[in-house]
């Protein structure tokens, strides 16, 4: 049997980042920016007003009281988008509002709440210091700085800030296509019924959505039976849209685990048996240059498998460190068991308190029992070398997508 991290080495050291496309910014969403985005111009690009109110010189109206307001004429009124020039010399006012570039010659802005809202001649009844209420050009951005980092995941925010500095469109690590097949003779898709000896398919569905949360865009296939022809020509079809392929079952000592008995041989697609609980039956290759994930059939092992090799693998497709930094070390809650010679992966309960992670197993640990599995929010990793460890230790855990 190879190592866990013998098994992840093979992968990475096979799997390639995937060329960059130049797409429009809300077709971007989710993808991994494959090249800095600086900005042109400062941003704001010009002095400009916190609040509607009115542009004053500072200095006319520091003596202004409650019970002694300063009157200042009103000269005009500039909006957001004005492009006009505007000016105003001591002893003037002009009305501004949000976002409207501060006239040259005014130093300060007077929200209207501190006024009578005066039209032709406005009463202050408040002093302003210089610089009140203005944003100054270049306080959010300067010119030239990097605004978002390459290798950065684009979401909301990063999607706003490349649009605020001009950029219709940005050049990214596209998501991974993944196409998502469970075998099996005996799997019947949710709300068919069931004649004895079979059960609801749901492997496919959970690491479909196990992809999307890894970034990549997911494709599940309709269910394949254990029938040597089929499964091939679904993969030989699947190949012109998949980035990357996943099957689960089929892949381990039976008679009829077609998966094992098709690929073995095929490209470089290679099965090992992997020191771990649960997924020790693991196969993966390229197929036509297309990495192939062949996945155990229980669903817990089809899980852990996604989380600890899949997962990864999706990221470097991307262009992103395969550790996604999900590990923290946290104490345990409970005394936990191991078997020997295995790194096993035991759903937990991680929680943070008083400034430290804590984490206790979930329930049963069968590899076919999800009902546990849907409680958890981690995976504990106990090393092949530990049999037992005490509550109260230290060990490293892995973050489950929430």
């Amino acid at each position: 049997m190879r190592t866990v991290g013998e098994h992840l080495a093979d992968i990475l050291g096979s799997v390639a980042v995937l060329p960059p496309l130049d797409l429009a910014l809300l077709e971007a969403q989710g993808a991994v920016l494959a090249e800095p985005v600086t900005a042109p111009v400062p941003l704001p690009p010009f002095d400009n007003s916190a609040m509607d109110g009115y542009a004053v010189v500072a200095a006319d109206i520091a003596a202004a009281t409650e019970s002694a307001p300063v009157s200042l004429p009103v000269v005009g009124d500039i909006v957001a988008g004005d492009t006009g020039v505007a000016a105003i010399r001591p002893g003037l006012s002009a009305r501004i509002m949000t976002g409207a570039p501060l006239p040259a010659g005014a130093d300060a802005v007077v929200p209207v709440e501190w006024t009578d809202g005066g039209n032709a001649t406005v009463r202050i009844s408040r002093a302003a210091p210089p610089g009140n209420y203005i944003r100054r050009a270049g306080e959010d951005v300067t010119a030239g700085q990097v605004v978002v980092a390459a290798g950065t995941r684009l979401g909301a925010a990063q999607l706003g800030m490349i649009a605020a500095v001009g950029r219709p469109r940005v050049t990214v690590r596209p998501k991974p296509r993944v196409v998502v097949v469970a075998t099996g003779d005996e799997l019947r898709e949710p709300g068919e019924g069931l004649a004895p000896g079979q059960i609801w398919e749901s492997n496919a569905y959970m690491l479909t959505a196990a992809v999307v949360e890894a970034g990549g865009v997911g494709y599940r296939q309709a269910t394949v039976e254990d029938e040597p022809g089929k499964v091939m020509e679904m993969l030989e079809d699947q190949l012109v849209r998949a980035d990357a392929i996943v099957t689960t079952g089929g892949v381990s000592m039976g008679t009829r685990d077609v998966v094992k008995e098709v690929l073995a041989g095929t490209g470089t697609v290679n099965f090992h048996k992997v020191r771990m609980r649960p997924g020790k039956p693991q196969g993966f290759g390229l197929l036509e240059g297309t990495p192939v994930f062949t996945l155990p059939g229980n669903p817990v092992s089809a899980y852990v498998s996604f989380q600890v090799f899949v997962r990864p693998a999706l990221r470097a497709m991307q262009g992103l460190p395969p550790d996604s930094g999900a590990k923290v070390s946290a104490v345990l809650g409970e005394d936990v068991k191991s078997p020997a010679g295995l790194r096993h992966f035991l759903r937990g309960r991680l929680s943070f308190n008083r400034g430290f992670y804590t984490v206790t197993a979930a329930g049963v640990q069968g590899s076919h029992q999800l009902g546990s599995l849907a409680t958890a929010n981690a995976l504990i990793e106990l090393p092949e070398d530990v049999e037992a460890l005490p509550a109260g230790s230290h060990v490293d855990v892995m973050r489950l997508p929430s």
